[in-house]
């Protein structure tokens, strides 16, 4: 009797977890929808808080900057997890094209703060020559998300220019958290705002090469 309304009851719970899931579906178009809003609201915040001039586009274009990295970390690093952990993963890795479109998503308003910048600056301000190349990555990916151009490109080919694009982008991440402060300040001076950022992108670098160790082992 007991284990017969206690059947019942999960059943219940589970029906029930079922609506509450079909009422807010998560889809490719509404992780999109919302990578880019968050980073539409934290840039206007940021503007409204420290102004439009050049003090606050600056902050604004950290505050967007960040939101992207942890949309680009997701789609990076969730299949390696998946790879080495197992199931409580698995839900992530086949997020990886969702994540990857908000992250593209978001960036769009931290293209729009770079844009608006040079014109404060009323042209461009140094070499951007490999922030550029991390956008073009970034909307190459994009495109040939969709499967009609994936599957023309052909799945060898198409490996390539994801894994290529994908750890570029992460390098690009590597030279704004990592390197370029490095550089400025040493070792010392590094700033703090900037570590779990760094041992983020560090650590989901180390996943995939273990992930690829680890599929290489498996299939031996």
């Amino acid at each position: 009797m007991l284990r017969a309304v206690l059947s019942a009851y999960t059943s219940k719970r589970r029906g029930f977890e079922f609506r509450g899931r079909s009422r807010w579906p998560v889809t490719t178009a509404s992780l999109m929808a919302a990578g880019f809003l968050i980073a539409l609201v934290l840039a206007a915040v940021m503007l409204v808080i420290f102004g439009a001039g050049d003090r606050g586009t600056e902050i604004a274009l950290r505050a967007t900057a960040r939101w992207s990295f942890l949309l680009f970390w997701l789609a990076y690093a969730g299949g390696a997890m998946a790879k080495l952990f197992g199931p409580p993963f698995d839900a992530l890795a086949k997020q990886g094209r969702a994540m990857g479109l908000a992250y593209a998503s978001a960036q769009l308003i931290h293209v729009a703060l770079i844009f608006w910048l040079f014109h404060l600056a009323a042209g461009p301000g140094g070499a951007m020559l490999v922030f550029w190349a991390g956008i073009v990555c970034t909307y190459v990916l994009a495109l040939f998300s969709w499967p009609r151009l994936r599957d023309a490109l052909g799945p060898p080919l198409w490996q390539i220019v994801r894994i290529t694009a994908m750890e570029y982008i992460a390098y690009v991440f590597a030279l704004d958290f990592i390197l370029i402060p490095l550089s400025e300040h040493g070792a010392g001076g590094y700033p703090l705002s900037y570590v779990p950022f760094a041992v983020m992108l560090v650590g989901a670098a180390g996943l995939r090469v273990a992930a690829v160790v680890h599929s290489k082992l498996v299939a031996q």
